[in-house]
């Protein structure tokens, strides 16, 4: 009960952040019009005889038929991107000014309000749960998340029904801040893209090269590879006066005017290929073998409170979510040989990197790379980058297309695998875990990398790379279990490590050795100055407390320049420098992570990533069971599923988990219990995991039950009904004997039965004319499996009867 309680909770907190289908695969006319209206005045005018004929409702998939026989790209872009969603909201944590939000249910006159509003990186997370139920859905999904991705390969801050938004620069308010989010544009794209790989196996096939998708036009602008190497924490010019265009070209074409434009105010169109391309380009222009990717847009990736790596990070968890994103494409492109239509522009960014990469390729093995090489192929790669950014940048953006090779495309797939697999290699700590980020130096014409601290983050992401095999993630899991991101008392495990920081006296102190040494600093101290550092009441030495970075000292010492001498300064700058540094080590800060105790600091559990960990330890599951590994890994690897998912608060006390134990919290500080309910992603992930629990599994368009992690206990002792809202809107009661169990999924139920001594396993289809259709095998054909997708009624309820043996026998807890 507690497991369907928790799974209710889930459930309702996805649709609260993400939204729900309010009428199935329904379409209300009138409100897609408004959409097609507010977005583009001139395609609503010039089909406006074809929108205004459409019946009052319809179903999507004939509204998408008879949008493509009107042969207007716009009008099928915006078609593709249409999502009927109502009551999603802007979400995270409320406190924080630019997370307003509101919940928009009804218009000014009282009707019900289509309406969807949320931030990129939590509302596409949430679509992903909501995906697996209204699968049709999913190519609208992914044209959302393409069409507002922009030329250089990032992602503005908010989607709404509406269209974007982004944070505009304020200097009055000391909250706002821009700058692009660094890892949300391969891995929850991914996500999708995998989703209508299996559901519809087809469809991204005749996308790749269909010419209906957008580039953002955010008016951000990154600077030149030079200013970014010069000062990466500060890579991001707000353009105000293309903000201000785009404020007009809103007012005087619709919500389109916020995207690149040809020359003639059209909309610029590409095809998918090119979309995915151009993520995967901006991705490896930061790539630093080895290190991972280089965090160079002002904004940090999924956990921010590692803000301050910043400009000086690296990021692993990208770089392993990227070799997913390669090995995706590869499979997605195998075989292809006709050449493709991509952009000028992108085809020669394109083969710049490819010509970098098949460089370096040579290079990588058993060793690793010299710090030359390393720097070589970033400069190479990030130049190139520049070239394109600034090229593009300038209006009309793009000059025109040109077929590329598949050869080319194959290569830098290739290659890219390559380098990015290497990379891996040198990331497995001698501990038995991979690192999540990294610090990277860059000077002298070398870039030299070092480690952080263990991380949860980064053991997720290796684990959901691929790179990890069964056996191997046994043994990840088992070194998990006994690190010291386990937390005992809650049974689940830290985002990194606690420790102990030190009390605020035992920082900034100098030694006095190495303070003697420089003796513009010995002078000053002797008569008095404290424009550097002064010694304090206990004879400790410190830096002045007003230095907030190396800048400051820097422009501490020019002011001492025309009292003391411009070569006694200079003679003492780089000597401070490195004591400085060797005071703070402002290179290791990582922000909140490594000062606080709340929200995601020191000794907080935050439930997101747990449950991510879950997720993905199923993932593996499942991967063993597809390539037949041993039974006794496959086993072992679903122990450490429900090891993991012990630790979830469902399973606990009140007093234990400090909370509601069946509701989903943000996170669990170690001062506290758990704390911001719903606020989290933790809801998606578990959405997902419950639905694999139950044997779920779609695969080339085919549904096929598989509950080899469906436990025993999860059926029924006594018979009981089961009341359900079926697809026609009735509230419906069947009885489920005892040894069954039943759901929904596609509002059809779904009951599984075990296996007497005189039923015959198998499944059986009841029909809506309530013919029943036997068959021995746990699959449905594809057409059975189409009319489940498209919620279409035909099917009335799916009974399946379940040897025992199919069932999974937890060693430590059955």
């Amino acid at each position: 009960e507690a497991v369907a309680v928790h799974h209710y909770a889930n459930v309702l907190f996805n649709v609260q952040r993400g939204g729900g289908f309010v009428d199935q695969y329904r379409i209300v006319a009138e409100d897609f019009l408004a959409t097609v209206k507010h977005f583009n005045n001139a395609v609503f005018t010039r089909n406006k005889s074809f929108l205004q004929s459409l019946p009052d409702t319809l179903n999507y998939a004939q509204l998408l038929q008879d949008v493509e026989k009107q042969d207007d790209d716009n009008l099928e872009r915006l078609c593709y991107e249409y999502l009927p969603l109502s009551f999603g909201r802007r979400h995270g944590d409320p406190s924080r000014p630019w997370n307003q939000f509101a919940i928009k249910l009804k218009d000014e006159a009282g009707n019900r309000l289509l309406s969807y509003q949320g931030n990129w990186r939590d509302i596409f997370q949430n679509w992903e749960a909501l995906a697996l139920s209204y699968p049709e859905f999913i190519e609208n999904m992914i044209a959302k998340f393409v069409n507002a991705s922009t030329v250089d390969g990032y992602n503005p801050y908010r989607i709404t029904k509406e269209g974007i938004d982004w944070e505009v620069e304020d200097e009055s308010d000391p909250w706002s801040y821009i700058g692009y989010w660094g890892d949300h544009q391969i891995i929850y794209l991914l996500k999708l893209l995998e989703q209508s790989n299996n559901f519809h196996p087809d469809r991204l096939g005749k996308l790749l090269h269909k010419p209906i998708f957008s580039y953002a036009n955010v008016p951000y602008r990154l600077k030149p590879f030079e200013d970014l190497v010069r000062n990466p924490k500060d890579t991001v010019v707000f353009d105000h006066a293309l903000a201000n265009d785009i404020e007009h070209r809103v007012a005087e074409m619709g919500a389109d005017g916020k995207l690149v434009l040809e020359s003639n105010s059209n909309v610029y169109h590409v095809n998918l290929l090119e979309k995915m391309l151009v993520t995967l380009l901006a991705k490896l222009s930061n790539l630093v073998v080895e290190g991972g990717i280089w965090l160079n847009t002002q904004r940090p990736e999924w956990n921010d409170a590692n803000n301050a790596l910043v400009g000086q990070g690296l990021s692993m968890v990208t770089l392993y979510y990227l070799r997913r994103y390669l090995r995706f494409m590869q499979g997605m492109l195998a075989g292809a040989s006709e050449p493709v239509t991509i952009s000028s522009e992108v085809s020669v960014w394109l083969d710049e990197t490819v010509a970098s990469l098949a460089k370096l390729r040579p290079l990588l093995g058993k060793d690793r790379i010299s710090a030359q090489q390393r720097y070589q192929t970033l400069v190479e790669l990030g130049q190139s980058a520049s070239r394109y950014r600034q090229t593009v940048y300038q209006s009309p953006g793009f000059s025109g297309r040109v077929e590329q090779s598949a050869d080319s495309i194959h290569g830098l797939l290739e290659d890219s695998l390559a380098a990015v697999d290497h990379s891996i290699r040198f990331n497995l700590n001698d501990d038995g875990l991979y690192h999540a980020y990294n610090l990277m130096k860059l000077h002298s014409g070398e870039v030299t990398v070092d480690h952080l601290y263990v991380m949860l983050e980064g053991q997720v992401a290796a684990l959901s790379s691929g790179a990890v095999d069964p056996d191997q993630a046994v043994t990840m899991l088992e070194k998990l279990f006994s690190s010291d991101l386990y937390r005992k008392d809650q049974q689940s495990f830290l985002l990194y490590p606690d420790r102990k920081l030190p009390g605020f006296l035992q920082k900034n102190r100098i030694d006095e050795t190495e303070l003697r040494k420089i003796p513009l600093v010995v002078y000053l101290l002797e008569v008095g100055d404290s424009t550097i550092m002064a010694r304090d009441a206990d004879g400790i030495y410190r830096f002045n407390a007003e230095m907030s970075s190396r800048a400051v000292l820097d422009q501490r010492l020019d002011s001492l320049e025309d009292r003391y001498g411009v070569d006694e300064v200079e003679g003492a700058r780089e000597p401070l420098r490195k004591l400085y540094e060797s005071v703070f080590n402002h290179q290791a800060f990582t922000g909140r992570s490594g000062g606080m105790f709340g929200f995601e600091g020191l000794g907080s559990i935050y439930w997101h990533m747990v449950s991510k960990l879950l997720l993905v330890v199923q993932e593996n599951f499942f991967t063993a069971l597809d390539l037949n590994a041993d039974n006794s890994v496959i086993r072992d690897l679903g122990t450490l599923y429900y090891r993991v998912r012990q630790g979830i608060g469902f399973n606990k006390t009140p007093s234990v988990y400090g909370a509601f134990p069946t509701d989903p919290y943000s996170h669990t500080p170690a001062h506290a219990g758990a704390r911001q309910p719903g606020m989290t992603g933790q809801v998606k992930e578990e959405v997902l995991s419950r639905f694999g629990e139950l044997g779920i599994r779609i695969n080339n368009g085919i549904v096929c039950f598989q509950p080899a992690l469906l436990r025993k206990r999860e059926f029924l002792d006594d018979p009981l009904p089961f009341r359900y809202l079926d697809l026609a809107g009735v509230w419906r009661e069947i009885d489920v004997p005892s040894g069954g169990l039943a759901f929904t999924w596609c509002q059809v139920p779904m009951v599984y039965c075990l296996q007497g001594d005189e039923d015959r396993s198998g499944l059986t289809i009841t029909w809506r004319d309530g013919r029943q259709q036997y068959q021995p095998e746990f699959s449905l054909s594809a057409e059975a499996s189409a009319f489940l997708f498209q919620r279409s009624e035909e099917i009335s309820q799916i009974t399946l009867v379940l040897p025992t043996d199919l069932l999974f026998t937890d060693r430590v807890y059955d």
